[in-house]
Order: structure tokens, then C-alpha cells, then sequence
């Protein structure tokens, strides 16, 4: 459950990505070493649970590709399976409230029953892991940690257009609901959190700021619309 009903559905995703910053590639293969799908469920389904967030993925396409190849002298058949996916958050306590990531996922099986289930997986860890913009390097989690902090140290921290095209996808919500223009609505929203630049230089704790607010604004106009209808 979460302790805040109030939270928009991208504050309580911030949570989450504010907690988890790093996995140890702790799986070994024959080339290489990698994080197992265990670590990156472990480590984060107790947060997206605490936060009030539900993740439910679909398949929208799917494509199988067979190929031959000889092994210790016999024919052996690989199936590749590529899926197409839309991974959709989901506020609990406000279910209206999603977000749709579209999704690609692959998979390699010989026996041909597997591949699919192992698309999913290998869709779901990766999914995770780079929407929360995990990093899996095989440093230790103390020697990563002080690289990141010697990284934030030496570079300026401006918000990538990423994070612009989320942030202002909200602005544009509040203002349709307002019946306002958006431009006036982001004015509006950075002069009422103390900043007087526009969104493309904000650094991060400022983003962060904003996005708050903004969030906020747009948590108590879903609810007062919600009321109106059930009125």
C-alpha cells in the first residue's frame, strides 16, 4: 500500500527510480557475465508494490524465424522469437491513470516450445532495467557508487529531452483540463516554484521540482473531475 493515495502515477515511478541506481552482474554465461532476471525482480518488486504500481505487459505482434545449422553431426533447428510489446503502468489507487512504453523482446530456443517464454523474460528484465535506468556494471556497489558521484561532480546536470517530452505531456493534460494554453500553464507552474528559466535548462533537482508540482496539480484535477462525475 502506498502512504500517499495522493501521488500521481509518475511521482510514485520517480520513487522507485530514486531508490535502485545499480545491480551487479552476479549470473555468469560462457563469454560473458550479466544480471539475472531474479536480481532485477527482487530488487524492485517490493518498491513498485510499496508504491502503488502495477505493470502489465501485452504482446501486439510476434514474429518466428527457423534456421538449420549442423551440430556434432546432426540437423538442428533454432527458433528465434521476436515479440512486440506495449509495457503499461498502472496507479492502484487511481487506475484511470496509465502509461503505455512500447516494447521489443527476443528470444533463442532449440527445442521450440521455450522461445516465447523466454522473449517475455528477457523483455521484462530489460524493460526494468532501462526504464529505471538501472546500471549493471560488474564494479562492486561502493566502487560504482563513488564513480557516480565523482561523474555528477565533474558534469552539469541537465535534463535530457526525455525527460522535457514526459514533463511536458503533463503540462498539456492540466492545460486541456484548465481549458488553458500550455505555454501559459508551464509560465505559470515555474514562476509558482521559484525558477525563472525555461524547461530544456533546468537542471535535475529543479526538474524534480516541477515535476512535483505539476503532478500534484494534475492528481487534484483527476480527483475533482472524479467527483464531479460521480456527483
Amino acid at each position: 500500500m502506498t502512504e500517499n493515495n495522493d501521488l500521481s502515477l509518475y511521482q510514485r515511478l520517480a520513487n522507485v527510480h530514486k531508490v535502485v541506481s545499480y545491480l551487479k552482474k552476479n549470473q555468469s554465461g560462457r563469454q560473458y557475465s550479466y544480471v539475472g532476471s531474479s536480481d532485477v525482480l527482487g530488487q524492485l518488486h517490493g518498491l513498485i508494490d510499496e508504491n502503488g504500481l502495477l505493470l502489465l505487459p501485452s504482446i501486439t505482434d510476434h514474429n518466428v524465424t527457423a534456421s538449420t545449422d549442423e551440430n556434432h553431426g546432426k540437423q538442428r533447428v533454432t527458433y528465434f522469437t521476436e515479440l512486440d510489446m506495449t509495457m503499461t503502468w498502472v496507479n492502484i489507487d487511481n487506475p484511470q491513470e496509465k502509461l503505455e512504453s512500447h516494447w521489443y523482446a527476443q528470444g533463442v530456443d532449440i527445442a521450440g516450445e521455450k522461445g516465447v517464454g523466454k522473449a517475455l523474460t528477457y523483455g521484462e528484465k530489460y524493460f526494468l532495467l532501462k526504464f529505471f535506468n538501472i546500471a549493471t556494471d560488474q564494479d562492486d556497489p561502493d566502487a560504482f557508487q563513488n564513480k557516480t558521484e565523482q561523474t555528477k561532480a565533474d558534469m552539469p546536470r541537465v535534463v535530457s529531452k526525455t525527460q522535457v517530452t514526459v514533463i511536458t505531456k503533463i503540462f498539456e493534460q492540466v492545460a486541456k483540463t484548465h481549458g488553458a494554453d500550455t505555454e501559459m500553464v508551464i509560465a505559470n507552474s515555474i514562476r509558482q516554484v521559484g525558477l525563472n528559466k525555461p524547461l530544456n535548462q533546468l537542471n535535475t533537482s529543479e526538474y524534480g521540482k516541477l515535476l512535483n508540482y505539476i503532478s500534484s496539480v494534475k492528481a487534484k484535477l483527476e480527483k475533482k473531475t472524479q467527483k464531479e462525475q460521480t456527483a
